[in-house]
């Protein structure tokens, strides 16, 4: 067992993300069932309702024609295939689509690679995401799992940022480098690096300022703060972490197409997901994009912030509607 096993249980995890889905679970089913009503085989009607079901569940119109192509052949390999079996094979063409991103368990049980330390994570995202919020439940859980972390207020541009940021330093007891609203976000990445070395700290998470108005900018500054880090630890940053809401369906798509085409995101965290019925974006982010989801927000708690395991997440969707 896990010492994530032991600080929150795969059980209590997977009715935390049972209760975090609902609302997509119930607009999703309630879609699919629409879809097959009155049928009794899966023909080219079916299809064509399955498919309108997918994309208003927000799973996106290249990821619902994949999984309708997948359908596909398995109705022409398998000759007859009868409505009760439509929810199983969706269910499987599902998690194959999730799977068949790049799979990383780096964050499994909130453990950190062991080759290295400090672990510096960025954090990238638009305001209002929950960005802020997400490092500070990153924070807790790292600290519950025996982790020492520093915190670094980049986001320098909204005063608002800092102050969130020192309440969930003050409130997880993990230390904070901050500087006066307008100061330079590349020299408060750089202060925090240089702490978290002389600390020994386990893991740096480093907030970054939510503005995509101007890509060319970002990307500018994202690079800089890059550069000043790698002074430090050439090897650094060894996570870029996009943070994106859920609840805002395929705008989120958006904002992941152009955070990725201003720097190498390598992983994604989607929050928000329990108050929204848009969940299914999920899937599209990650077939689309194939950068690793690793965790997922299903309400406001600080253990409401999940380790994304793609099979639990399915059996989440798919879990009986009460």
């Amino acid at each position: 067992m896990g010492l994530f096993d032991k600080l929150f249980g795969k059980k209590q995890q997977q009715e935390t993300l049972d209760q975090g889905l609902q609302k997509t679970r119930e607009g999703f089913f309630s879609k699919i069932t629409k879809a097959i009503a009155g049928k009794s085989t899966v023909d080219e009607e079916v299809l064509d309702n399955l498919e309108e079901a997918l994309v208003s569940a927000d799973v996106g119109i290249e990821t619902t024609v994949e999984i309708i192509n997948r359908i596909e052949k398995r109705v022409a390999r398998d000759k007859y295939l009868n409505t009760n079996e439509l929810n199983s094979i969706l269910k499987q063409e599902v998690e194959d689509i999730l799977v068949a991103s790049p799979s990383d368990t780096s964050y499994e049980n909130y453990e950190l690679p062991a080759d290295h330390k400090p672990h510096v994570i960025l954090v990238v995202g638009v305001n209002g995401v929950g960005k802020t919020t997400t490092i500070g439940k990153l924070a807790h859980n790292f600290s519950k799992a025996g982790k020492s972390v520093l915190l670094g207020a980049a986001d320098t541009f909204r005063a608002a940022a800092v102050d969130q940021l020192t309440i969930w330093s003050e409130r997880t007891g993990v230390p904070i480098v901050k500087k006066e609203m307008g100061s330079d976000p590349a020299s408060v990445a750089y202060d925090t690096v240089i702490s978290g070395v002389a600390k020994e700290v386990d893991v740096i998470i480093i907030d970054t300022a939510g503005r995509l108005h101007n890509k060319a900018y970002l990307m500018d500054e994202l690079t800089k703060i890059k550069r000043v880090v790698q002074k430090v630890i050439p090897e650094a940053p060894h996570e870029v972490m996009l943070v994106l809401d859920g609840s805002t369906g395929q705008n989120a798509l958006e904002q992941a197409k152009h955070f990725t085409a201003a720097t190498d995101v390598t992983a994604l965290t989607i929050t928000k997901l329990d108050g929204t019925a848009k969940g299914g974006v999920v899937l599209a982010i990650a077939h689309q994009f194939k950068i690793p989801v690793k965790f997922i927000g299903v309400g406001e708690k600080a253990t409401d912030l999940l380790v994304f395991d793609k099979h639990q997440f399915v059996e989440g969707l798919f879990a009986p509607v009460a």
